[in-house]
């Protein structure tokens, strides 16, 4: 089984949510997961679904905050394996070229 997410984590506050966005991320280090953090969030990767979900509730009690707002997406794939690259490499697969584009 692979288990795939999208987390979102923040404080609802006016200014850089930087260091707290930072401490979500760094909650994950306590898990046994693998994520990569992008400008809208970070995908964790794991062979749980539990452990997913321990890792984002971590992350949401990581942040200080009156009010933290979080987000989180997963795809449970329970048939088979697999990871958040093989579903990037099948997209650009299908595409022809890299999913990316610089402006």
């Amino acid at each position: 089984m692979t288990t795939v997410a999208l987390l979102s984590v923040a404080p609802v506050k006016e200014g850089s949510m930087a260091e707290e966005v930072a401490k979500a991320v760094g909650a994950l280090d306590e898990f046994d997961v693998s994520y990569e953090t992008n400008p809208m969030g970070t995908v964790i990767e794991a062979d749980e679904a539990s452990e997913v979900f321990a890792a984002a509730q971590a992350a949401h009690e990581a942040v200080d905050g009156d009010r933290v707002s979080t987000f989180l997406k997963i795809d449970d794939k329970r048939a088979r394996d697999q990871r958040a690259d093989e579903k990037v490499d099948a997209v650009e697969e299908a595409l022809g070229r890299e999913a990316m584009r610089d402006r």
